[in-house]
């Protein structure tokens, strides 16, 4: 701990309070009884292809609100909530599903894919969710979370590929505090083979799961899970990930990326379609320039945030995640990132993979012991050590935003204590949480208990309008981005064949750097 202490005390001032945050955050729309929502992306929301804040996921009934990059949570929280407040009094009577796991569901082919509009980029988006209902199945790609993207001044390449590392050894400890995902509607798991339980008539369940979403049943890929990418180089990553992107894969192959009458089935038949299709706790990242694919600008500028992507839903917070959680995020991230990161090694990919599933699964069981450095370790004295760790880190950065430890406790320590008082009170834990309140107040129905929580949600943002001047902004930008989805339809110069042809192409992935040497 004294070496974390003294490694977080000699960074400058400026460079902690540089950290910036921003979030992604996935829901379903619903109509006002809770089934999916099958009508199209509203037009009052503007262009999902062309807005900043506010597009869809997978399906057309799948909404993602977008913040901008924020110097503070809280105003990263404001943001979101707005974009949220401004959604939510827009699409009449439906509603924005507050769980991970999805709503009441329709058969799979009656799930919408989400529509892009006729340009070429518009149109690969769309072919792209094709291929993933085929692979996977549409039920599903609607499963939504929230993700985290986090970063700070002056750390490269190789800094941030050993905060990766230490990240996905640690990942059981935020899946564990914030995993609020323990029960489905038996409509989700229909056909598939499961090891869950009956609660109530509509519901299965586990009683010590803390996130479905992140094991067996949830967003995973059998295919996926023999691609061992290692994170110890960002030239390994990328190498791991064009083998993916270019290889084909037999199961895949056999969908065909066309089907008899011509229409495109999925982009291709390699392991993943495009970058996107890749599953992880956490990803590098960087922005690209239009057309560009994103592993080409990782490789060619370097990783510029990490995206944190194992964030359930939390059903009893507005937003889906709350400030303290992104406060303890950050903590937790400049942990992984001071942290000694050795070399990961195929071994303890798979351990790690298995972890994830135990915890997934049994993460709130007592004794439950999970996989260290080929050891097996109780899940709660490991996390104790980490959490005890974290504590200097937070100090630090209540310090830098101008708390007074002596006065009064920090915001950044105060989410540190409340999640070492949750993980002793696991009862407290959103996961105990969900399952109390459906147990307690909806006849163990997990239906019941969202839509009622989607209810709620509903009727704040109707009783906290946006002020006169946020809703002109917000009309003004939906309006904007139907022009500029317009502007890239009409700028469109090739046959869509040919472009998905150059998109797809194996040298759009290689840096310039590679090109001239070859």
């Amino acid at each position: 701990m004294q070496d974390l202490k003294q490694a977080i005390n000699g960074w400058r001032d400026d460079r902690l309070a540089g950290m910036c945050r921003g979030v992604e955050k996935e829901s379903l729309r619903t109509r006002a009884d809770g089934h999916l929502a099958s009508t199209g992306h509203p037009q009052v929301l503007g262009s999902a292809l062309t807005h900043p804040h506010i597009t869809t996921d997978f399906s057309e009934s799948q909404v993602e609100l977008i913040t901008g990059v924020h110097s503070s949570a809280q105003a990263c929280a404001a943001e979101l909530d707005a974009v949220q407040t401004f959604t939510l009094n827009a699409i009449g009577d439906e509603l924005l599903w507050p769980s991970s796991m999805p709503c009441w569901l329709p058969g799979d082919d009656e799930i919408p894919l989400g529509q892009y509009g006729t340009s070429n980029v518009g149109r690969s988006k769309t072919v792209y969710r094709s291929g993933l209902g085929h692979r996977y199945g549409r039920r599903m790609q609607t499963i939504s979370g929230v993700h985290y993207n986090w970063s700070i001044p002056q750390v490269g390449d190789a800094e941030y590929f050993g905060l990766i590392r230490n990240f996905r050894r640690h990942a059981f400890l935020p899946m564990v505090l914030f995993g609020a995902s323990p029960a489905v509607c038996a409509c989700f798991a229909r056909g598939n083979v499961h090891t869950l339980q009956p609660l109530g008539y509509d519901t299965l369940y586990l009683p010590y799961a803390t996130s479905l979403r992140m094991g067996g049943l949830g967003y995973q890929s059998d295919a996926q899970s023999a691609l061992a990418v290692s994170y110890n180089s960002l030239e390994g990553y990328g190498r791991s990930l064009e083998a993916a992107l270019t290889v084909p894969y037999p199961s895949y192959e056999a969908i065909g990326v066309r089907a008899p009458d011509g229409t495109y089935r999925q982009l291709g038949t390699s392991l993943l379609q495009i970058e996107n299709e890749f599953y992880g706790t956490i990803r590098p990242k960087r922005t690209i320039y239009p057309g560009e694919r994103p592993l080409h600008a990782l490789r060619e500028r370097g990783v510029q945030y990490v995206e944190v992507r194992l964030m359930d839903l939390d059903p009893f917070e507005p937003i889906g995640i709350a400030t303290s959680t992104m406060r303890f995020l950050d903590v937790f991230l400049l942990h992984c990132l001071l942290s000694e990161s050795p070399l990961d090694s195929p071994q303890e990919i798979a351990a790690l993979m298995h972890n994830q599933s135990q915890v997934a699964e049994r993460g709130r069981e007592p004794g439950l012991r999970i996989a260290c450095q080929g050891q097996q370790v109780e899940l709660v004295a490991w996390a104790d050590r980490i959490l005890s760790e974290m504590g200097p880190i937070a100090e630090r950065l209540d310090a830098v935003a101008g708390y007074k430890l002596s006065n009064a406790t920090g915001l950044h320590r105060a989410a540190l204590d409340h999640a070492i008082d949750a993980l002793h009170h696991p009862e407290k834990l959103p996961a105990a949480r969900v399952l109390a309140s459906m147990q307690n107040d909806f006849g163990g129905s997990f239906g019941r208990f969202g839509l009622a929580q989607a209810q709620r949600l509903k009727a704040s943002a109707a009783a906290r309008p946006l002020t006169e001047i946020q809703m002109l902004a917000m009309q003004a930008q939906a309006l904007k981005s139907r022009d500029d989805q317009a502007a890239v339809e009409a700028a469109d110069s090739l046959p869509f064949d040919q472009y998905l042809a150059q998109y797809l192409s194996p040298a759009r992935l290689t840096p310039r750097s590679v090109q001239r040497r070859a």
